[in-house]
């Protein structure tokens, strides 16, 4: 199975947040979060960090916001390994 350069460019940025996740901003991060929600493997996971998502871009406080991206890092990995 071949990789597309779009495939390609988006693990790339994943690998970028995940190399430097404290410096990023929260909507650095959930960009990147929106970009590989698609591309989960099971529609219960696609959904489910869908909704995290939402609620997490519906918190103002910056520390708050960040700590939920925090809880949503696992996400990251898993599409890297490819689950």
């Amino acid at each position: 199975m071949g990789f597309t350069l779009d495939a390609v460019m988006l693990q790339d940025e994943v690998r970028r947040v995940l190399n430097d996740f404290d410096n990023m901003s929260s909507d650095e991060i959930l960009d990147v979060l929106t970009k590989i929600q698609p591309h989960l493997k099971n529609e219960i996971t696609q959904n489910y960090l869908q909704g995290k998502i939402q609620t997490t871009l519906g918190i103002s406080d910056v520390t708050e916001k960040k700590k939920s991206c925090k809880n949503l890092k696992p996400y990251l990995d898993w599409y890297i390994q490819g689950i």
